[in-house]
């Protein structure tokens, strides 16, 4: 994998914790993206919305609308990007529910950096220049 494996892809990352939502920014700009913030889930919304990113990073727990209620106004979208949702419940029904409503990725926090980056890397053909196969 390359030193910048995200360059050219754009990230929205949204947690309502701004000590996890810095550290994922450091990360994934780090890797080249080019990263905006949404601290709640109508924020997340109209940032979809307005600059349509590569690939959401979305926390389940928000105030504003929950990460499950964003997936589900997102669900049927023809040009809906791919999502990983993060989340401290380990709850399997959550997760189920997730995934029916088309989560690209579940994964439990405390999430490893590297983790959250390998999966962001694999959803949006990170490494590759934008706009290959």
């Amino acid at each position: 994998m390359s030193q910048r494996p995200l360059e050219g892809r754009r990230v929205l990352l949204v947690d309502d914790d701004p000590d996890i939502l810095g550290g994922m920014d450091l990360a994934f700009r780090g890797a080249g993206a080019e990263t905006s913030l949404a601290g709640d889930g109508e924020s997340a919304l109209a940032a979809i919305e307005a600059s349509r990113p590569d690939l959401v990073v979305l926390d389940m727990m928000l105030p504003r609308a929950s990460g499950l209620l964003v997936l589900e106004r997102l669900r049927g979208s023809a040009d809906r990007p791919p999502v990983v949702m993060i989340t401290a419940n380990r709850g399997q029904r959550h997760q189920a529910f997730a995934r029916e409503l088309g989560v690209e990725a579940y994964l439990v926090k405390p999430v490893a950096l590297a983790r959250l980056l390998e999966v962001a890397v694999r959803l949006t053909g990170g490494g590759a220049p934008p706009g290959s196969p």
